[in-house]
């Protein structure tokens, strides 16, 4: 009897989106813990990111050696000042990037943000090298495009958030 290898993912995590969206729609913040249960369960990680932005304070490099604790390697991105004052830090191309080159190592893309942009991004990783693709948002702030793209969609709900 031979035994049927895991499924392989690679994990991506948008961190800004997902905190700003728990935030809008249930002023609570993600957890992290029990994503990370959800989605390696019965899977081999072949790696996991959280991209997020470095603003220096010290209770956000905590909340960065939780998520290394956890098992994510956190890719951090300083704030850019624009003329005008307002800042920015984006890091789509880079997670598009990483999950485009990851991809062919995986069976499965798991992606926790709710940004449109990725749509076109899952259809060609799942064109080109067959990788299915899984997106966890929050539904009320998910993208339509995104949605219709993920193989499965996981809707981030009282299940995947810190209720005090």
């Amino acid at each position: 009897m031979s035994e049927q290898a895991a499924e392989k993912v690679s994990i991506f995590v948008d961190v800004q989106n997902i905190y700003y969206t728990c935030r809008e729609v249930y002023q609570a913040n993600f957890d992290y813990n029990k994503f990370w249960a959800e989605v390696t369960r019965n899977r081999e990680v072949i790696g996991a990111f959280a991209y997020a932005t470095d603003r220096g304070d010290e209770k956000q490099r905590q909340f960065q050696n939780i998520l290394r604790a956890i098992g994510f390697t956190v890719k951090l991105k300083p704030m850019l000042q624009r003329r005008d004052g307002t800042t920015k830090a984006d890091w789509d191309v880079g997670i598009a990037l990483d999950v485009f080159e990851a991809a062919p190592s995986c069976d499965t893309v798991v992606l926790a943000s709710g940004d449109g942009d990725f749509g076109i991004l899952l259809e060609r990783i799942k064109q080109r090298f067959g990788t299915n693709a899984e997106v966890y948002g929050v539904l009320k702030l998910t993208s339509e495009s995104l949605i219709s793209k993920a193989g499965k969609f996981r809707e981030i709900n009282k299940n995947l958030l810190m209720i005090k």
